[in-house]
């Protein structure tokens, strides 16, 4: 019963431990922000902290948008189970 109870208490001290997607930009210059007409993405994943995959660059996403000016990146994160399975997505926007 004392381990329901602790593991209880993590859940709510810990924001986000059982499930978490987030974006957030990867731009620190947000005074002429524009973002263009195509987007790219690209992936990194893993799976129980022992395997991990992926090109999760800036290059690898314009490459998949047909991108060759960068005007705008965010980030996108998945997290399930305290990051059991995570998944890491760059995205970016431009022409």
């Amino acid at each position: 019963m004392k381990y329901i109870l602790l593991l209880l208490a993590c859940v709510l001290v810990n924001t986000g431990c059982v499930y978490s997607h987030i974006q957030v930009p990867l731009d620190t210059d947000f005074q002429e922000t524009r973002l263009g007409e195509k987007e790219g993405r690209s992936n990194m994943r893993s799976v129980l902290w022992l395997v991990a995959w992926g090109d999760g660059g800036t290059h690898a996403a314009a490459e998949d948008g047909d991108i060759t000016v960068i005007h705008h990146a965010d980030m996108e994160m998945l997290s399930i189970l305290l990051g059991a399975y995570t998944r890491t997505t760059t995205i970016v926007y431009g022409d």
